[in-house]
């Protein structure tokens, strides 16, 4: 009679000075040639980024931007020019989403005209401003005009509380509008437009107005 054991073999793999015991099937993988079906890549550190960084959103950026933006009066000590020199997508986009969502009121219509506005209108500022010698981006006047939004959405909520009060509901609108289009214009028209400022301030206050009047189903 034939009698006997068969033992696993004891295959060991020296990694960085530990030796490390191989199972029987990684071993004839190894030996057939497809040891590349083990290998494991390294994790790489861009990979782990938070949604945030990847996205580029600074939250702490977007909500010192919408303070410059509702406190636009210089004696604040706001440096409000990072509005304009340091332009972003993702804030300026939520506000006139917000905007949109409060200006609601059944008609889903609204949303894509207000966002319609919104891109349109910042290329109509910014091909003016250009025309008249402004030193601007299409990405600066985009940021501005959204952000500068802020106001209208400020006195929305009051609108709905005096909304029966016409002489009342009329002086917070126009309130709303002055105080959108002076942040935004204090930040698009500067010096270099000279005696032309008002070529650019009164097409920015319309602008405001037409939104003002999407809000309100005018």
């Amino acid at each position: 009679d034939l009698s006997g054991s068969i033992t696993t073999p004891d295959v060991k793999l020296n990694l960085g000075g530990e030796f490390i015991k191989e199972s029987t099937a990684t071993t004839f993988l190894r030996q057939r040639g497809y040891g590349w079906l083990l290998e494991v890549e390294d994790d790489d550190p861009e990979d782990n980024k938070p949604l945030l960084e990847e996205l580029d959103i600074d939250l702490k950026d977007i909500y010192y931007k919408i303070r410059c933006v509702l406190m636009p009066m210089p004696s604040l000590g706001f440096n409000r020019q990072v509005v304009r020199d340091n332009p972003d997508f993702w804030g300026p986009l939520a506000v006139v989403l917000f905007f949109s969502m409060i200006s609601l009121y059944g008609q889903f219509k609204v949303v894509s005209w207000i966002i319609t506005i919104w891109i349109f209108g910042s290329l109509t500022i910014f091909l003016l401003a250009r025309v008249l010698g402004g030193e601007v981006a299409y990405g600066q006047v985009l940021g501005v005009i959204g952000y500068s939004l802020l106001p209208l959405i400020v006195i929305a909520p009051v609108l709905l509380v005096v909304g029966s009060f016409e002489v009342v509901s009329t002086l917070i609108k126009l309130f709303g509008v002055f105080w959108a289009a002076y942040s935004a214009a204090s930040l698009l028209v500067g010096e270099e437009f000279k005696t032309k400022k008002s070529l650019l301030i009164y097409p920015i206050f319309l602008l405001y107005i037409y939104f003002l009047s999407l809000y309100t189903g005018v």
